[in-house]
């Protein structure tokens, strides 16, 4: 189905054509907090509608909402002009209306056909599965999204993220979805992957088909949105064309706040070698990996995904014991064989998976905090001391600037942002003399981005070493004094800061020499 696309200037005056779906007067509160506050929002037919916010916004709540996970306390629903109730997400679909998650919802065991048709298969007049009519659709649907199509019988598990995403694509359009949620769909996907995606959204457009797109990365709201709404505490604070928008007017509305940047703190320089590693290698990850890491310095390691670099630094850590290779901790030969024995040397790891690797999110902050450092906070070797655990946790809450009521606070009720920050104090109650950071910011605010890059240049100004891991160019080039660049597994080039970000780019894709410099 084809809908005529609405130009984005003709709706929002009362004379223009009527939305595919208007909000208005949006009420939803949780235990007394006051989510959303008489939000009003719409998507037109042919439109890419940005909705940003910080951490807490509201944003996720307003897309509960639309998508019939929740039921709003107040306020009005209307679907092309008509008043409906959206009372779950069977019936979010009944009107047209599905979800793209960040990570998709997949069903890894059965095929890529099974997966589009879960729960609404095709049936024959006999009241069996119509296999071949669905692999037919399946197929279309794919070769329309330049997938090929012989993935239909496909075990999905064993497709790539990027992929699976235009497999849950294709899902949402077999249902004839007419208005489709991006929730950070590029979060946890490579530039090229991103592109494709990008792609598509842009001829659904061209469809008619409305799109929601949720993304903390403000250069893909320029690239591909037409309107941009902006919401914080609950509330809608702009909603304009994104031709009328700069990337300050955004981050300012979000935050509330101009955002001071990182130019006054002063950077040091460098000490002693606190690492030195030499030839690093582990089977089918990466090879001869040489990297040195001085005190008060930030070293970075980018790459796309699937590089290596993440699994560097998780060999550092003792996750992914090396196979060959020498390292030297503060002029010491070590070897990390576990997360244990690098915790006893003196290097911390933030992972890059905060909710699968790290956060325990029914328990408090001061638990999430202290659940590293047990051997510190025993009594006689025993018992926990719970005063001990509350006094470090309540150091950190301040330290971090961790929004929380108290410590007692569960993690699972806190931004994204406030969350990462739980995780990197956990890191920090030991001091380390290594700090790895995986993908530190990911699935995080602007304000929130820039308080944990503070915090990064801060604690190197106090002498700890730091390797960031990140496929957030901007990000890399914002912290790192050296940007060792890697791909397939290899490091290509090494980058001092300052660097150009098109030369960055082109190593890591590899289309320049690989250098033999030690990094």
């Amino acid at each position: 189905m084809t809908i005529t696309p609405t130009p984005v200037g003709d709706a929002g005056d009362g004379n223009g054509p009527v939305p595919l779906l208007s909000l208005r007067g949006i009420h939803k509160r949780y235990h007394g907090v006051h989510a959303l506050r008489g939000v009003d929002f719409e998507v037109r037919a042919g439109e890419v509608h940005a909705l940003l916010g910080s951490n807490g916004a509201g944003k996720s709540t307003l897309i509960k909402v639309i998508a019939g996970a929740i039921q709003p306390d107040e306020g009005d629903i209307h679907r092309d002009g008509e008043p409906v109730r959206i009372t779950g997400t069977q019936a979010a679909f009944a009107h047209g209306i599905a979800t793209v998650y960040q990570e998709p919802q997949v069903f890894a065991e059965l095929t890529v056909l099974e997966n589009v048709f879960s729960g609404r298969e095709m049936r024959n007049r006999f009241g069996n599965v119509a296999w071949s009519a669905q692999r037919r659709r399946v197929q279309e649907l794919l070769g329309s999204l330049h997938v090929d199509a012989d993935l239909a019988d496909a075990r999905m598990g064993d497709l790539t993220v990027g992929q699976q995403q235009m497999v849950s694509i294709a899902k949402a359009l077999v249902h004839r979805a007419q208005i489709l949620i991006f929730d950070e769909p590029s979060a946890i996907l490579s530039d090229q992957e991103t592109q494709d995606l990008f792609r598509v959204i842009r001829r659904l457009r061209s469809e008619g088909v409305g799109i929601i797109y949720i993304s903390h990365r403000l250069g893909e709201i320029f690239a591909i949105a037409d309107r941009a709404t902006v919401m914080r505490d609950g509330e809608i604070v702009s909603a304009r064309p994104v031709s009328e928008l700069t990337e300050i007017d955004i981050t300012r509305q979000m935050a509330g706040r101009a955002l001071a940047g990182l130019d006054d703190i002063k950077r040091i320089e460098p000490g002693k070698p606190v690492l030195q590693a030499t030839g690093l290698g582990r089977a089918a990850a990466f090879q001869n990996v040489d990297l040195t890491v001085r005190a008060g310095e930030v070293v970075g390691l980018y790459g796309l995904i699937g590089s290596g670099a993440n699994e560097v630094a998780e060999s550092l850590y003792g996750i992914l014991p090396v196979d060959r290779g020498d390292m030297v901790l503060n002029g010491q030969p070590v070897t990390v064989r576990s997360p244990g024995e690098a915790g006893k040397l003196g290097i911390a790891l933030l992972p890059r998976d905060r909710k699968l690797q790290g956060i325990f999110g029914p328990q408090s902050i001061a638990y999430n905090i202290s659940i590293a450092h047990l051997s510190v906070l025993r009594k006689l070797g025993i018992v926990v001391d719970r005063r001990k655990e509350h006094s470090i946790a309540v150091e950190y809450l301040n330290k971090l600037a961790i929004k929380a009521p108290s410590v007692a606070t569960a993690t699972d009720a806190l931004s994204g942002g406030n969350a990462q920050k739980v995780m990197l104090a956990r890191q920090l109650v030991q001091k380390p003399r290594l700090l790895l950071l995986e993908e530190p910011t990911q699935g995080v605010d602007v304000a929130a981005k820039e308080e944990i890059h503070r915090l990064v240049l801060e604690l190197a100004a106090e002498g700890t070493a730091v390797v960031v891991v990140s496929t957030d160019l901007p990000e890399i080039a914002a912290l790192a004094d050296r940007i060792v660049v890697m791909q397939d597994g290899v490091v290509r080039r090494t980058f001092p800061r300052g660097a150009d970000h098109a030369d960055i780019l082109q190593a890591a894709i590899g289309t320049v020499q690989q250098e033999n410099a030690p990094t």
